[in-house]
């Protein structure tokens, strides 16, 4: 009888663990997408800009500040909003207001070598607060990659692309602050 109940514990182990297997299994097929920088679409174009938030059209966005960089290319920045972590996102689009194809200068990632390795990007952007009396750098994540858009590599005239850039947040008593980036002038933007 020993061997009857042996038998009968093995195959109802069997089953269960067949049946954890198949759970398992189709589990595996969601790919869930690590959440290491703020939601980002991907645009892939020639444009470049490829880890940029995405931007809705339904409805004309704000204009917050209007930068002018080198080659005609121009960030107009739509939003500089704080959240509830503790940090500023300032988000816009890049675009290309000349009739060549604007090459994005690697002057816009800054000169720290953590971020310079992890190829273009907006990552030498810095806020000055003038009443904190301090200067905001780019954030990065534990692998030293900036949170802000990547892959910047060129774009054709006319086209854009949505770019954002993620930093500390200042102080609530900064409402204002100048958002530098190389290359561009600098211009001051109101948080929200």
């Amino acid at each position: 009888m020993n061997v009857r109940y042996a038998r009968k514990a093995r195959r109802g182990a069997a089953v269960a663990l067949a049946a954890g297997l198949a759970l398992i299994v189709t589990g595996c097929g969601s790919e869930e997408q690590p959440k290491k920088q703020p939601p980002a679409s991907s645009v892939a174009s020639k444009s470049g800009g490829q880890d940029a938030k995405p931007s809705s059209s339904a409805e004309p966005a704000e204009v917050l500040a209007v930068l002018k960089g080198q080659e005609g290319l121009e960030l107009t920045v739509n939003s500089a909003q704080r959240d509830a972590g503790g940090f500023l996102t300032v988000s816009g689009v890049l675009k290309n207001t000349s009739g060549d194809v604007a090459v994005v200068s690697s002057h816009l990632s800054g000169d720290e070598t953590e971020i310079i390795k992890h190829g273009n990007s907006l990552g030498g952007a810095t806020l000055l607060d003038s009443v904190g009396k301090k200067r905001y750098y780019v954030l990065r994540d534990t692998d030293g990659r900036p949170l802000t858009t990547t892959r910047l590599s060129s774009l054709d005239s006319g086209a854009e692309t949505p770019v954002f850039m993620q930093f500390p947040a200042p102080p609530l008593a900064s409402t204002e602050v100048s958002l530098q980036l190389p290359t561009f002038t600098p211009a001051t933007i109101k948080l929200s």
